[in-house]
């Protein structure tokens, strides 16, 4: 054969090839960068003036930190905190339990309670316990004054507060499980503890967890108002160095400071709790 048959004989056609993937390209956040940026500015500046400012007196908030009366202070707080909050969800729940009753008494009384303490200011809640001796001068042949010492007080006002709140997480941790699991567990034989331990409780603390660890910071942060009956808790403690030094500022950072460490634990513990909670739910990081 010639080279010019071979040069007339036709070709195979060519098979196109699959289309060129476009590049992406991530769409550019100016103004997201830029406000960032100056955010972070004006966290430097701020950190700087506190860090330099010399009215802060660092040096005398280190040498008060952990004094033996700052300290005693702190463990009061944080004892008043636990028994509130251990008496405060016992009350909360038993209110919670009248609140979901069948029993229209204990509907209303639930009711009540909650509206009447939701509506008084715990200052005043406090300063009416610490005065009720002008109302009910003995009770049981006691003196009133004898019978409710300050910190008696502090923890019998603060009780009755947050129960009224906790009965409020409790019942709508209750109220998030789905009606029809408890209906199930019924058609299954189940005891009524039983299902409360194995269906209702464990469900409903993921409701209950987070609302209860915002209330347990509430009521560390909280616990400070008892200063005004006298009760020489962390920030009383902190009052009392500083009418005596006139060092107001430094000692107001020694309460701030022990304040943020103690609310950072507990933080970090309501992280761990809602975790454990959340196993298998698909919200546990």
């Amino acid at each position: 054969m010639s080279s010019d048959t071979l040069a007339q004989a036709p070709t195979a056609p060519e098979i196109p090839g699959p289309p060129a993937v476009p590049r992406i390209v991530p769409q550019r956040r100016y103004g997201q960068w830029t406000a960032a940026l100056v955010v972070l500015v004006l966290l430097g500046l701020a950190l700087d003036s506190v860090v330099r400012n010399r009215a802060f007196q660092w040096d005398v908030v280190a040498e008060y930190f952990t004094t033996g009366s700052v300290l005693r202070g702190l463990w009061l707080t944080l004892w008043l905190t636990a028994v509130v909050m251990v008496l405060g969800f016992a009350l909360g729940t038993l209110l919670a339990a009248f609140r979901l009753s069948a029993n229209p008494v204990l509907r209303a009384v639930g009711w009540g309670y909650v509206w009447l303490f939701r509506s008084i200011p715990i200052l005043v809640q406090l300063l009416l316990w610490f005065n009720i001796g002008a109302l009910y001068p003995t009770v049981l042949g006691v003196k009133t004054v004898d019978l409710l010492s300050p910190v008696a007080v502090a923890v019998v006002g603060l009780t009755l507060h947050e129960a009224a709140y906790a009965a409020e997480v409790v019942r709508g941790g209750i109220l998030s499980v789905d009606r029809g699991q408890i209906e199930a567990a019924q058609a299954l034989g189940l005891s009524r503890w039983r299902r409360w331990r194995r269906i209702v409780l464990p469900q409903a603390m993921r409701s209950i967890v987070p609302p209860a660890g915002n209330m347990l910071i509430g009521t560390l942060k909280g616990t400070s108002i008892v200063s005004v009956i006298a009760v020489n808790d962390l920030l009383f403690s902190a009052q009392l160095i500083y009418h005596r030094t006139y060092q107001v500022i430094p000692l107001l950072m020694v309460a701030t400071l022990w304040y943020a460490v103690v609310t950072t634990v507990l933080g970090i513990g309501q992280a761990y709790v809602e975790k454990y909670y959340a196993r298998g739910t698909g919200g546990a990081r």
